[in-house]
Parts: structure tokens; sequence; C-alpha cells
């Protein structure tokens, strides 16, 4: 079923431990056909919550994500990326609602010969502030063509020096005032995961990382269902 797109459908065990595994397909107990469909694209901070949301809404919603030609989560990455695969990943574009983020690969530092990740502050971010916006405002453009009900996340924040490539301080707040007008103007909700995430940084993340615990996913999961449901629930009104 839906074999000529790359989306896989998840499911959840171990939430209580803190951890979550993708179910094959071929082991779903029953078919879910008749069941809302609901696309998440984003970074490796998406992929981290994805099972848990898919367990979270298991018999609820159909959870699905691009792949990887392995059949991994792939990562979706920053905004330039999205602009050669988003038609791609969007598919027939059948989905009830889409859950989406572009932001924190953007802000990064890349080569300009390779864009091969970079910690020189001299080298150029992958995105410009102005390119970023200017990208944002296609996807928008592109995911409203599929007439889904659209929830854009914002850019969760990072440490100072987060490791990695290099990622200026604050720059998450900068790109999130980039683009949560466009949502506005877009009539698109907001799961401002930003703000949830700031004041709970020590606790839900690892020191000099811009990735979340399994306990940061899971409680970044919580928001991003309670988003799903409602835009769901708006849909049925």
């Amino acid at each position: 079923m839906h074999s000529r797109r790359k989306f896989v459908t998840t499911g959840l065990a171990g939430v209580a431990a803190g951890w979550a595994w993708p179910l094959p397909q071929n082991a779903r107990a029953k078919s879910q056909t008749n069941l809302p469909r609901v696309l998440l694209l984003g970074d490796s901070i998406s992929i981290g919550y994805t099972n848990f949301v898919t367990g979270i809404l298991l018999d609820k919603v159909q959870i699905f994500r691009p792949l990887n030609d392995g059949g991994s989560y792939l990562n979706c990455e920053g905004t330039t990326k999205a602009r050669k695969q988003l038609p791609r990943w969007l598919g027939d574009g059948n989905w009830d609602a889409i859950h989406f983020n572009f932001g924190l690969h953007d802000l990064k530092h890349v080569d300009a010969a390779t864009g091969r990740n970079s910690r020189k502050s001299e080298d150029p971010l992958q995105a410009s502030p102005e390119q970023y916006e200017e990208n944002m405002e296609w996807i928008v453009q592109q995911l409203r063509a599929t007439n889904a009900k659209l929830i854009f996340a914002t850019t969760t924040p990072y440490p100072e020096d987060p490791g990695g490539p290099l990622r200026d301080a604050g720059l998450s707040a900068k790109y999130n005032e980039i683009a949560v007008p466009i949502m506005h103007r877009n009539n698109i909700a907001v799961n401002d995961l930003y703000s949830f995430l700031l004041p709970r940084m020590t606790e839900l993340m690892p020191p000099r990382n811009v990735h979340l615990t399994p306990a940061g996913s899971l409680e970044l999961a919580k928001q991003v269902v309670k988003h799903i449901q409602k835009a769901l629930a708006s849909s049925e009104s």
C-alpha cells in the first residue's frame, strides 16, 4: 500500500522508557486507509519526535515522512534541499495535514565551494536570511496547493556553542522572525517549539548539541500531536 511513495507509517514501542522504534507496515494489525493522513517534514529534530508522534496517534492518524533509499528516515535539512525535492516528498499531495519546519540547516555555515559543513565564521550560511525568506515563500505556496491543513514548527534553540557546524548564537530566533510572519500572512498555524523549548534546554537537551534527549523528543512530540489534532478537528468543523 502506497508503494509508489517513499513514505512509512511507524509505530511506537517503549514510550515509558523514553525510546521509540518503527514498526514495519506489514506488522500493522489492520488496514488504516480510512484514517487521516499527516505528513511530517523537517530535519533531525523532527526525526527525533516522529516515532513518538506516531505512537501517540496510533490507530487514530496515519503519520508519514520521506524515507531514504534504504528505508530510514530522510533528513529534509534546509530550504535549499526542499526547493529541489519538495514535489517528490509531497507525492500525490493527498494529505489531510502537513507539519513542517526548515531553519536549523539554513543558518549553519558551509564551505562556499563544496557546500559541506564549516566551522569558519567567514564561510557563508547555507541560506542567508534573504534566501531563507524567498525559499520559505516558495515552499509555502507549494504546500498550500495541496489543500492540506498546514502547521509550521519554529526552529528550536541551541546552546551558544553547540558543536558540529558553526551556528551563530541567536540565529534560530532571527530565522523564526522571518518565517512566522510568512505563516501569519498565509493563515498557517504555528507550533512554537522554540518558545516551548527555550526555558527547558538544560533539562531536555544534551550539552553542546542542537539535538534533544529521548525525553526531550517526547516532549516536543506532545506539542506536535496537539497541533495535529487541532488542525484535523478544524477541518471537520
